[in-house]
């Protein structure tokens, strides 16, 4: 009863300040559940007790983390920050979301393989956090599937536009989370009151960003799908028959709140979902510590759980150090194009044709020329950026205006141009996208081109009066090389611990054709009318649903293994090589690409059903790790809820966490010879009695020694480590450009190759 007193004067002293005080900001709490008095019977009442009339809590947590969220002022959180149950208290903060053919380019074959194997991940179930769904599409009919697997414990929680009706077999289960989003204020775009005008207070998509997402991990085969005769042919999910549980975390225009991702983990995970698909992040490149950071803490708990969790590496590549979520637990997806594309023309008054790309379905122009102008030659930057009321109708009337990438939506400036009296527009990239380019439904006639490209006619309009015009050529297949990797698909190194590689591995994220939602056009402007089934749309958003119905599948085959055994096979199998057996190159630049841009390699679903050897981790894994990063008990029990303490004697080295990916790190400055020695156990999960023989190949100018170097299993013998020894002179040894060298080790038995990735660097202590 000790606790008591102080308690309940710290919840009166919370609770009955208001929620009106404009200082009051959202907060979430992390508590020590075991120290909650025995007189409450549950942690809700002891949060709330008697003082519920004046309650600001929002949310509260039980499964994934124990606490709650609430609006506090100044003092409260003074207040609590000093009460011993408090372990953590961090802000609500706003993140972003990261935004046909792709399940064969990745290896799924009808009748056959994994998904014949996995009966299409019948009777997995995948949670989806995102922007909601449009439940009508053909891509979520549940004609043919079996009952809603027995264990399932969730809801179809109904609100506006969004019945009972509206879930069935495919999507068995709806929620939204807005508590947080209310609570943090400032009107649409910043958070506070969902705008009804905009938005859905319910489950239905009013974005489409979510409805393409879970159509991307489960949607059922749709014949003659495409977007607008972009991309023809039979749409399908990586996993058909998955079944689909929406999460709607996020509304349009105002992004979504970490409180309402907090209480989504917390309530899918006692739901019962086997995957979490989230394709959500900072939307800056930069992470929080993982402490600080809910989709860490939340992920931590449904992976402790069994429950796999993918998310997007953002879209802030190709610059370095520009991958987020990067918790160990978590598999971070890279973006990857496939081997479709959908070209359009520039073709000057010169005769020169320069390559674009453009998804333009209107009226053509015809091959007709038009006056071409760059209103950035002005020196004014919105002018260059044709920002809104930035172009001088007098100067692009009846002309095809370049416009630079950057600052506004790639679509808005198209629109721009269509008020200002131009004709159509040339979308150009500066140099940090490189020659990246994804497709766009262009409200008017466009085309999207490389950096390169757009100087050269940016250079070519500035010798007078010029002329060009646009020609779109359709969709192609057959692109070569492909896969690549996505210009704006975030890269390493690994900024929070560069020990951990990061990516894990890249999917198709570029020009991606699933589900849409009928709430907004192709654009997701709100001047776009035009309704489709299937939308176009590119980014690592597109990349983790694509890992998600993989991660359904091989559960499905494979319902025993954990997440980290689903994560090692997709990693240790993924490939290197284009589809023309050459290295994988960059979208921006064209040349050879490292791990730090494509991880362990391309998603390659032919092998992963069947990858031999796992790397396997256990939660105390994960908890010895966070004690090798010089996490305390106390940090460690605000993400993991337990109370073991770190070893006193012997501290863990971060390189050892069993990963699939190996990463030797070396203090800057060191000379002379440097050595380090790792270890990793591999599990067998192929045919009992194998023998694994070591392949190496070490990178330029460091020793690789492997003991021992052949792996014998049996019966008895599931479970083998091995050491790997990292020699190097830090006197002599170049570093590549993006500072460290890389180099793979594989255990061969002549039916499996089970392959990671090596890196070997010198950074300064973190």
């Amino acid at each position: 009863m000790a606790l008591l007193i102080p308690i309940c004067s710290l919840l009166f002293l919370f609770f009955t300040a208001g929620e009106s005080d404009p200082t009051a900001k959202t907060y979430i709490i992390r508590i020590d559940g075991e120290s909650k008095p025995s007189i409450f019977p549950t942690h809700y009442h002891w949060y709330s007790s008697e003082f519920t009339e004046s309650t600001s809590i929002l949310h509260t947590y039980d499964t994934v983390f124990r606490g709650f969220s609430a609006s506090l002022t100044s003092a409260q959180l003074s207040t609590l920050k000093n009460h011993p149950s408090v372990l953590a208290i961090f802000e609500d903060k706003k993140r972003q979301l990261h935004t046909t053919r792709s399940p064969q380019f990745v290896g799924l074959r009808n009748q056959r393989g994994l998904w014949s194997e996995s009966d299409y991940g019948s009777d997995v179930i995948v949670g989806v956090f995102d922007t909601g769904i449009w439940p009508e599409r053909r891509s979520f009919s549940d004609v043919n599937l079996g009952p809603i697997p027995k264990r399932w414990k969730g809801v179809c929680q109904t609100g506006v536009k969004f019945t009972l009706k509206n879930c069935n077999k495919k999507i068995i289960g709806a929620r939204f989370f807005s508590k947080g989003h209310e609570a943090a204020g400032g009107g649409i775009g910043f958070g506070g009151a969902i705008n009804d005008t905009v938005e859905f207070r319910s489950a239905r998509d009013a974005d489409g960003h979510g409805t393409h997402t879970a159509s991307t991990a489960a949607g059922r085969y749709v014949f003659k799908a495409s977007m607008a005769g972009y991309a023809a042919g039979i749409a399908k999910g990586v996993a058909p028959k998955a079944r689909i549980a929406v999460y709607k975390v996020c509304w349009k225009g105002s992004g979504c709140f970490d409180s309402d991702i907090l209480a989504a983990f917390d309530m899918a995970v006692n739901d019962g979902v086997d995957v979490i698909s989230i394709s959500i992040g900072g939307g800056d490149g930069i992470s929080s510590p993982y402490y600080l950071d809910p989709i860490a803490i939340g992920s931590y708990g449904a992976v402790a759980r069994g429950v796999f969790v993918s998310s997007s590496a953002g879209n802030d590549g190709p610059n370095g150090m520009s991958v987020t979520n990067l918790a160990p637990w978590l598999m971070t997806v890279g973006a990857s194009t496939i081997d479709r594309n959908f070209p359009a023309q520039v073709v000057l008054g010169d005769g020169r044709k320069l390559a674009g790309v453009s998804l333009y379905a209107g009226p053509a122009i015809s091959g007709k020329k038009y006056p071409l102008v760059y209103p950035g030659k002005s020196g004014i930057l919105s002018a260059s950026l044709c920002m809104d009321n930035a172009l001088d109708a007098n100067l692009v009337k009846g002309k095809i205006v370049i416009c630079d990438r950057g600052s506004s939506p790639r679509v808005a400036k198209g629109l721009v141009v269509k008020k200002a009296g131009g004709v159509g527009m040339i979308l150009s990239n500066g140099v940090s996208n490189g020659e990246g380019l994804v497709g766009d439904a262009h409200l008017i006639p466009a085309c999207s081109v490389g950096s390169d490209e757009g100087d050269a006619i940016k250079a070519y309009a500035a010798t007078g009066r010029v002329t060009a015009t646009i020609t779109f050529q359709g969709t192609v297949i057959g692109v070569k090389p492909a896969p690549v990797v996505a210009s704006f698909s975030g890269r390493g190194p690994n900024g929070m611990n560069p020990e951990i590689l990061k990516p894990d591995l890249i999917a198709p994220g570029v020009n991606i054709l699933a589900a849409w939602t009928d709430a907004v056009g192709p654009t997701g402007l709100d001047s776009d009318v035009r309704k489709v089934e299937f939308n176009i749309l590119s980014g690592t958003s597109m990349s983790a649903p694509h890992v998600s119905g993989a991660a359904a599948l091989l559960k499905s085959a494979h319902p025993g293994w954990s997440p980290a055994a689903i994560k090692s096979a997709l990693m240790t199998t993924a490939s290197t090589v284009n589809k023309q057996l050459q290295p994988m190159t960059d979208e921006s630049t064209g040349n050879a690409t490292t791990p730090y841009d494509f991880g362990a390699g391309h998603l390659n679903l032919d092998l992963a059903m069947d990858p031999g050897l796992v790397y396997d981790l256990t939660n105390a894994d994960y908890v010895s790790f966070l004690c090798s990063i010089g996490y305390g008990a106390k940090t460690i029990q605000v993400i993991t809820r337990s109370t073991a303490a770190c070893p006193m004697r012997r501290k863990p080295v971060p390189e050892n966490l069993n990963y699939p990916s190996i990463a030797a790190m070396f203090s800057t400055g060191k000379k002379g010879v440097l050595s380090k020695t790792l270890i990793r156990r591999v599990k067998n999960v192929g045919d009992v009695n194998s023998v694994y023989t070591v392949k190496v190949e070490a990178p330029k100018g460091v020793i690789i020694a492997v003991r021992p170097r052949k792996l014998v299993f049996s019966d008895k013998v599931r479970e083998l480590s091995y050491y790997v020894s990292v020699k190097m002179d830090g006197t002599n040894v170049m570093m590549g450009e993006s500072g460290a060298l890389f180099g793979s080790l594989s255990w061969v038995d002549g039916k499996h190759v089970v392959r990671s990735p090596i890196v070997v660097t010198q950074l300064d202590p973190l």
